[in-house]
């Protein structure tokens, strides 16, 4: 039985309004692909830029393998990402826009055995609309605990 990986960038959502979403595959060795499948990876502070019309991922930390003889290895370092060309011309045109980045929300492997990356354009949220996003957290919780008391 497969394990199924999924890490989820939990801060993304709270801290950007997503927009656009665009499934990736990422360049990786040998170690790197066994330490996601033991979930030794973290995207919490991770973003993603464009060097030479290439989409490359930033300060995505993959933990050392620990069967790995690499001593050099690089755990954040820069990881190619890839799209085709329609999907990184897209990318272009929306982080023109102010304020506008590239953030990778979740890591999974394919039914295939490949890792793949989500990720989404998304603009900053300003605190006022932080707020109103925990506010409307909570009124959606007290109306589950409403319901669940009603129904007993």
């Amino acid at each position: 039985m497969k394990k199924k990986i999924n890490i989820i960038n939990k801060k993304a959502k709270f801290e950007y309004l997503l927009h656009d979403s665009y499934v990736a595959g990422i360049v990786l060795t040998g170690p790197e692909i066994k330490s996601i499948r033991n979930s030794k990876v973290s995207i919490r502070e991770s973003f993603c830029k464009f060097q030479n019309n290439e989409l490359f991922v930033i300060n995505m930390n993959i933990e050392k393998y620990e069967f790995s003889n690499n001593d050099q290895y690089n755990p954040k370092g820069v990881r190619k990402l890839l799209l085709n060309k329609k999907e990184l011309n897209k990318l272009k045109k929306s982080i023109q826009q102010k304020g506008t980045s590239i953030i990778p929300f979740r890591i999974f492997i394919s039914e295939k055995g490949f890792a793949k990356i989500e990720i989404f354009s998304a603009t900053g949220k300003k605190i006022y609309d932080k707020r109103s996003t925990i506010k409307d957290r909570d009124n959606k919780r007290d109306l589950e605990k409403i319901n669940k008391k009603k129904i007993n």
